[in-house]
């Protein structure tokens, strides 16, 4: 046998190797990934009632709902969005636009990047010194503040991203028939950066519907209808955290369909996420 064929040989064999390890670490992921949605589905299906959406959380041994955790979870989202959105787009647009080789940008993106991957318990810590402690009490207004400080990462780095990849003939283009810079990245480099930006605030929604850690120690808990953002708050993360570990079977019942609910939502967030991105990839 030639050299040649031998070393093909070699490849072929080593290529089969790993596309032998690849495929069972895959399919052990999805198997894992599998199970849990499995259980999920099974226990979470078996509390789903119109009274989990019109009922308040019960007391302990008794029935309700979840209308009260689930308001809170979408008020705070909302406002964590309001707040953090327009701070991560201006900031990446700064990084793409204006900033792209400063010594500022790297620096910024070096933080950004500590905040993206940094634990949420450390934000809610720091969110908790800021604001709660100072006010006395727990607030749904500091946990929005914490909410948003954990959408701001997500929203700077795609907004960066997604402006990078907009070709700069767009923005020659723009400048050449006299427009300011100002308008060049509003009407040329928003408009073709559109959907991945949105994905970005999309995957910074689904990424808080789930934290916990920070509303404990800001929004706290609040077991009846609220709707002060200056007072303690109910939330589903953390109402799903505390039924989950109670001994009574009605709570742990809504702590599953709870987990269930939010669950759904970030999986629908995530493939209308991917849809919007597969339709820029298409244009």
């Amino acid at each position: 046998m030639s050299t040649a064929a031998s070393l093909h040989q070699s490849r072929k064999r080593k290529n089969g190797v790993m596309m032998t390890l690849c495929v069972i670490s895959a399919g052990i992921g999805l198997a894992w990934l599998a199970l849990i949605l499995g259980a999920l589905l099974y226990k979470g299906l078996a509390g789903v009632s119109l009274s989990v959406f019109t009922e308040m959380t019960p007391p302990p041994g008794d029935a309700g709902g979840l209308l009260n955790a689930i308001y809170g979870s979408i008020v705070m989202t909302i406002i964590g969005i309001i707040v953090g959105t327009p701070i991560g787009v201006l900031a990446g647009t700064y990084m793409a636009e204006y900033g792209r080789f400063s010594k500022l940008t790297t620096v910024v993106r070096f933080i950004n990047d500590i905040l993206l991957s940094a634990p949420s318990i450390i934000i809610g810590l720091f969110v908790y010194e800021l604001m709660v402690r100072p006010m006395g009490h727990f607030s749904a207004i500091a946990g929005a503040v914490a909410l948003a400080i954990l959408v701001i990462p997500v929203v700077v780095r795609t907004t960066e991203d997604m402006l990078n990849l907009v070709p700069n003939a767009l923005r020659e283009a723009g400048t050449a028939i006299g427009a300011p810079r100002w308008v060049v990245i509003r009407s040329v480099a928003y408009r073709a950066a559109l959907s991945g930006i949105v994905t970005g605030i999309l995957l910074a929604i689904a990424r808080i519907s789930g934290e916990t850690a920070p509303l404990l120690f800001t929004a706290l808990n609040n077991q009846f209808w609220s709707s002060n953002l200056n007072a303690p708050m109910a939330s589903l993360p953390v109402t799903i955290f505390q039924f989950a570990l109670s001994p009574y079977e009605e709570w742990q019942q809504l702590a599953w369909t709870g987990a269930l609910i939010i669950t759904l939502t970030v999986l629908a967030l995530s493939i209308f996420a991917r849809s919007l991105t597969g339709r820029r990839e298409d244009k």
